[in-house]
Order: C-alpha cells, then sequence, then structure tokens
C-alpha cells in the first residue's frame, strides 16, 4: 500500500479529492499506526483521491496550546498553514479529534480555512454517497461501547457519525451510564497525555474503564488515539484483555469490509 504525498500529486498536475491529516500519533505510535492504515485501506476500497504531506506534516501545534504555550502553538500552526494553502488544500481528513479539532476552530483566524472532517463522517460520507458498502461481517450482535472523545463531542458536537456507523455493521450499541455530552474524558487531554496526573484518588482512563465494563461489552470502539490508549490502558490494568478488545471505529470498518487480511 503506497500512499501518494501532496507533492507527489501537484508535480503530476493532479489536485486530490482530500487530505489526509494522519497527525502525531497515526504516524508514530504502534498502536495508531494501525489506526491509519485501516482508514486508508477504508479510503482505498471507495476510491477516494486522497494524498497526505508525509515529511511535511507537522504537530498542529495541539499540546503546545493545551499546555499554555501559545507561542510554540502558533508557529507550529503558520508552518501547517503556509505548506497547507501553498498546495491550496481544500478538504481536510483525519483520524485524530485533537487534529480535527485545532485546524478546524483555531486555524482559521491565522489564515488556515478549510472543510475539516473527522473519518468517521468522512466514512458516513462514503456510505451514504453510495461508495462504501458494509455489512455486519464478525461484528454482528456484538456488544460494541462507543465512547466519546472530548474533542469529538463536547467541543464540536459530533455524537452519531462513529455511532452511525457501529449500528451500520449490525452490532448491537450499549450505551456507558455517562455519554454523548455528559461522558467522561479518557485521562489524556489537556497534554496529560505527556505528564503525570496530580494527585487524586484515581487515574481518570481507570474511572472510564470500569465505566466500561458496566455495560459488559465485548468491544470498546473510540474515534481517537489517545482515547484509544488510555482505555487499552485501562483494561490491561482490569486484566481483561482476553474479553474487551479496544478498537477505532475505522477498525471495525475495515474488519467488517475484510480489509484488514492484506495487511
Amino acid at each position: 500500500m503506497v500512499i501518494p504525498t501532496m507533492a507527489e500529486k501537484m508535480a503530476g498536475g493532479q489536485t486530490p479529492e482530500v487530505l489526509f491529516w494522519v497527525g502525531c500519533a497515526g504516524s508514530f505510535d504502534d498502536r495508531a499506526k494501525k489506526i491509519t492504515k485501516a482508514f486508508a485501506k477504508i479510503l482505498i476500497e471507495a476510491g477516494v483521491d486522497f494524498a497526505v504531506l508525509g515529511t511535511e506534516e507537522s504537530c498542529t501545534g495541539d499540546p503546545a496550546k493545551r499546555a499554555g504555550n501559545e507561542f510554540l502553538f502558533q508557529m507550529q500552526a503558520m508552518t501547517n498553514i503556509e505548506i497547507m494553502n501553498a498546495y491550496e488544500v481544500r478538504k481536510i481528513v483525519t483520524t485524530c479529534p485533537h487534529c480535527f479539532n485545532t485546524i478546524k476552530n483555531e486555524y482559521p483566524e491565522l489564515g488556515g480555512k478549510y472543510e475539516v472532517l473527522h473519518h468517521t463522517q468522512f466514512i458516513n460520507g462514503l456510505m451514504a454517497d453510495g461508495r462504501l458498502v458494509v455489512e455486519g461481517g464478525d461484528f454482528k450482535g456484538k456488544r460494541i461501547t462507543f465512547h466519546d472523545p472530548c474533542y469529538l463531542g463536547r467541543a464540536n458536537d459530533v455524537y452519531e457519525a462513529p455511532r452511525d456507523l457501529i449500528q451500520k455493521i449490525d452490532a448491537e450499541l450499549v450505551e456507558m451510564k455517562r455519554c454523548r455530552s455528559n461522558g467522561l474524558c479518557c485521562g489524556a487531554g489537556g497534554a496529560q497525555m505527556f505528564k503525570d496526573a496530580e494527585a487524586g484518588k484515581k487515574e481518570i482512563n481507570i474511572e472510564r474503564t470500569e465505566e466500561a465494563l458496566e455495560v459488559n461489552p465485548g468491544i470498546i470502539a473510540t474515534g481517537c488515539p489517545f482515547c484509544n490508549t488510555m482505555m487499552t490502558d485501562g483494561i490491561k490494568n482490569k486484566e481483561k484483555e482476553k474479553e474487551v478488545s479496544v478498537l477505532d471505529v475505522a477498525e471495525l470498518i475495515a474488519r467488517a469490509k475484510d480489509l484488514e487480511a492484506n495487511k
């Protein structure tokens, strides 16, 4: 599987339909790379003309901004905006809600105005247009609970897209006690992913994992590489790895389409 870069597309006089913003986690974290591959396979299966920035892509600046370093954020953001504007990028899709939120809501005031979609929204659109057809496969009747990423749900009011996809694979969607706008953070947001938690009674990801396990799911679905890491750590803490899997929605769709076979 070879993914073209924007530079290669432009050199050939082509303008791709969409830019796939991979993000730092999707590029460097071994677990998140699997989500990147799953989504790329879905795009190829649906015949989407897409490209990545490759080595020209750098961090959106989200962690710097959340940690309070506005200067570093603006430097990182401006670098990305200049590159994307040079390629005349109009539409962006990403598997990371942190990148999604930053590019969608914080880049416009710095000159970066794009249509930005989370991958669950984009996949839903492909299905609505008839470009991608998915049936239950291995997940028919499976109990799946969805953990709402903060920057997808509360920050951008995207609740239905991931749930629609889970229901399209004929799974049984079971909701946690705290979900949608009342959902609980996985514990990674606000740059907490990169530091030790402050003293308290319990790690947030353990609390959230316990809430997920209460509804007795076979799979905890996420739409964020950070949430995936935190929920996976929570499952390991509870020694439930054999009973419960943590998968991104893109991985569910790719497996339902049997795209994972040719890794």
